[in-house]
């Protein structure tokens, strides 16, 4: 009898190895992929500090250790008054030494507003991909150009592993004023707590919307007045900006349906719609118009730009409203509201 349990075990055992070594060859672009990924998040975590190691640091800075204590409070914050998942994340620190760590592609079609999209395990259809080597990024993006499509690629600084690696601090976090580094940590502690795969737009929409009300709440109940005038005052700037750029990709939606011809004269109607929205920033009423004057004086933008607002920012409006209407501002059972749903 137990010869015969080891004998299935044993055909169960090189079935699955057999289906698994099939999936890798016919997946071997993600494998690939994946140890990559693998490869710079631990590389990351095999160098970070324990953050009570850098604070007992004689050597560290001041105001880096100050952000360091800050954060710790934003942290707490968000697990006792805002409900969100506590983690240990964000217990390490990494030093960039100012250098980039990881650089996201994204892409879209030409003559439409469509993302190009990744399909990956447990996270679904997802339209970005993040690289730790720029070179190895440099290659996807230009290998999506030859195919025709609108390319960005850019470094971040924080990103979630969704429980799957302990995220650190990076020290290019601390770089943020302190409204905006509150704003980031509640956003990636939100994906942390609710993620939908396949669900991009609505994951980092929501996201968004806890990061920034959640900070807002955050600096009213610790008093800080000047960083909360500071930080609304920003937000203010950045979601006239938001706007403008959503209603903007909607001119282009319009554009992109009705023009026809040779690619070259597509180009030229896209490029004309393009300067005309570049043109249409200075008469947009911002408390600081300097930050936003020049934001095309170099290059103007293609597709992939607008879609990133659509991606962070379209769904906003209704998701803030919703919280404030249904929940009355309260962000953890806005939460528990969503989880449940």
């Amino acid at each position: 009898m137990a010869a015969g349990i080891f004998r299935k075990l044993s055909y169960f055992l090189d079935a699955f190895l057999i289906a698994l070594l099939l999936w890798s060859a016919w997946n071997a672009q993600l494998v690939v992929y994946g140890i990559d990924q693998a490869r710079g998040q631990l590389h990351i975590v095999l160098n970070t500090r324990d953050v009570n190691d850098v604070l007992a640091d004689t050597s560290v800075k001041d105001s880096t250790k100050a952000k360091l204590r800050f954060l710790a409070v934003v942290k707490q914050f968000a697990i006792d008054s805002l409900g969100l998942e506590p983690t240990e994340n964000y217990t390490t620190y990494f030093e960039q030494h100012g250098k980039p760590i990881l650089w996201v592609l994204t892409a879209s079609q030409r003559f439409a507003l469509k993302p190009f999209e990744w399909k990956f395990p447990l996270l679904g259809t997802v339209s970005y991909k993040g690289f730790f080597d720029y070179k190895k990024g440099k290659r996807a993006e230009q290998e999506l150009k030859g195919l025709g499509f609108d390319t960005d690629l850019d470094d971040v600084t924080a990103w979630s592993t969704l429980g799957y690696f302990r995220d650190p601090v990076l020290s290019g976090m601390l770089n943020r004023h302190d409204g905006a580094l509150a704003e980031l940590i509640l956003h990636e502690m939100t994906h942390g707590t609710l993620y939908l795969a396949s669900s991009v737009n609505f994951n980092e929409n929501f996201a968004s919307v806890i990061g920034e009300e959640g900070a807002k709440q955050f600096l009213q109940v610790s008093g800080r007045t000047a960083d909360l005038e500071e930080y609304t005052a920003r937000l203010t700037d950045y979601e006239i900006y938001s706007r403008y750029m959503i209603a903007s990709a909607g001119r282009l939606d319009s554009l992109y349906n009705i023009i026809r011809g040779e690619d070259w004269e597509k180009d030229k109607q896209k490029r004309a719609m393009m300067e005309s929205i570049a043109q249409g920033i200075d008469s947009l009423p911002f408390r600081n118009p300097e930050k936003f004057r020049k934001i095309f004086a170099n290059s103007l933008p293609n597709n992939t730009y607008f879609l990133a607002f659509r991606r962070y920012d379209a769904q906003k409006d209704s998701l803030r409203r919703e919280l404030q209407e249904k929940f009355n501002g309260n962000i953890r059972e806005y939460i528990l509201y969503m989880k449940s749903k």
